[in-house]
């Protein structure tokens, strides 16, 4: 992969250096060590994979979910779920290349997909995560509650998830509004 970037984030420097080196000599992606998150924030955007371990994961909850899709954890520990990815370090090198391959892979596909929400779409979830009824977003976008009804229709075809329950819980996991 061509100008494909990673953060490390990790304690273990040694196994974070590893990992750099991996990432440069299987896939040809750049990697950056740095200590916390904090330190990338500003370019944080631009970085297709962030790999991590376990205790800055959690530490760093607000972080990291809005980019659990592009997240790798690196603990012993699997706590795999859809949307983020486990890798056990004292796997043999081939099984640990061949996760990373199937999830940056992954990854590329989900980028195109056409799945995305739109700027609008993303806006209209805010809203309905928020408790708005459709005739309360229509006034906030200024856009007609046929607009609006379109709209959540493709949101739930897009994302499959038909309650307002699960589009809040989508909407909180992906940093498009604060637990409350």
């Amino acid at each position: 992969m061509t100008n494909t970037s990673a953060v490390i984030i990790m304690s273990n420097t040694l196994q974070a250096l590893g990992l750099k080196r991996l990432l440069s000599d299987s896939f040809s992606i750049d990697a950056a060590v740095v200590q916390h998150p904090s330190d990338i924030i500003d370019c944080s955007d631009s970085v297709d994979f962030f790999f991590t371990d376990a205790e800055h994961f959690v530490a760093h909850l607000s972080f990291f979910l809005p980019r659990q899709s592009r997240t790798i954890v690196v603990s012993e520990n699997s706590a795999t779920t859809a949307e983020q990815t486990h890798i056990d370090p004292t796997a043999p090198q081939e099984r640990i290349v061949e996760a990373l391959a199937a999830h940056i892979k992954r990854t590329a596909s989900d980028a195109n997909d056409g799945n995305t929400l739109s700027q609008r779409e993303t806006e209209v979830l805010r809203l309905v995560a928020s408790g708005c009824i459709n005739k309360e977003i229509a006034h906030r976008l200024n856009i007609s509650i046929n607009t609006v009804l379109t709209h959540r229709k493709n949101i739930t075809a897009k994302l499959g998830i038909k309650s307002v329950s699960g589009l809040t819980f989508y909407a909180m996991m992906n940093g498009l509004i604060a637990p409350q």
